[in-house]
């Protein structure tokens, strides 16, 4: 017989279970599955550095090539042209090609190419043409120097930097830019006497040039490989 002890503690236990069942609920057999720690992880964990991540490779996960816009190349290049599809083409292997920073870098370039062979600085010049050109600007130097000739160089303004071609050439990218400079410049003999341009007048002067870059090296730097004096 059940002492009045048992049947509290009997009542108690049923009472406990009851609100464990309202509490818990009840298995309908759509329940996730207890978390499994040697299953996927989570894609939202932080990865560490002994792990890595592998895309899924199925038709629907799979990113296609985004179609570059109509005008990716506006005030750059006219739709269509020649000049656009070798920028295309240059992008496509470069992704981190871009043709507006590229003028801004031309520039600057061209003005420091200009002011460096003036001056006779061959430590620049070396790191921003190719070894032909500058084979070609050191010669002229030493020609200079050899002769006791200076040159006096002002940039007044560089009002045009404007692509005229592009293309890609296996891996390496070709761009050429044609550059309107109005400059102040006057070569000195060894007496101090101009004998070429003026140190007063200011002349407008244009160049042509090419500058070059393999899309597969680490080196983002582009060199200059060819000029021309333009029309």
């Amino acid at each position: 017989m059940f002492d009045i002890y048992t049947i509290i503690f009997l009542a108690l236990a049923i009472f406990i279970f009851i609100r464990l069942r309202s509490v818990l609920g009840q298995r309908t057999g759509r329940e996730r599955p207890p978390y499994d720690p040697y299953s996927a992880r989570d894609a939202r964990a932080p990865a560490s550095d002994k792990v890595v991540t592998l895309p899924t490779r199925n038709p629907e996960s799979v990113a296609r090539p985004i179609e570059p816009s109509p005008d990716r190349w506006k005030g750059i290049a006219a739709e269509g042209s020649a000049v656009a599809s070798g920028l295309d083409a240059i992008a496509a292997q470069d992704r981190s090609f871009d043709a507006k920073h590229f003028v801004a870098g031309a520039r600057a370039a061209y003005e420091m190419i200009v002011g460096a062979f003036a001056a006779g600085d061959r430590k620049s010049l070396k790191g921003l043409l190719s070894r032909e050109v500058y084979d070609g600007f050191e010669a002229a130097i030493r020609d200079r120097e050899a002769k006791g000739e200076t040159v006096e160089n002002k940039f007044v303004s560089l009002d045009t930097a404007d692509i005229i071609g592009a293309e890609l050439r296996g891996n390496t990218a070709q761009v050429t830019v044609r550059f309107v400079s109005q400059l102040i410049s006057a070569t000195r003999d060894k007496a101090g006497n101009v004998i070429d341009g003026s140190p007063d007048k200011v002349t407008e002067v244009t160049d042509v040039w090419t500058f070059a870059r393999d899309v597969t090296a680490r080196d983002p730097n582009w060199k200059l490989v060819a000029t021309e004096a333009g029309q």
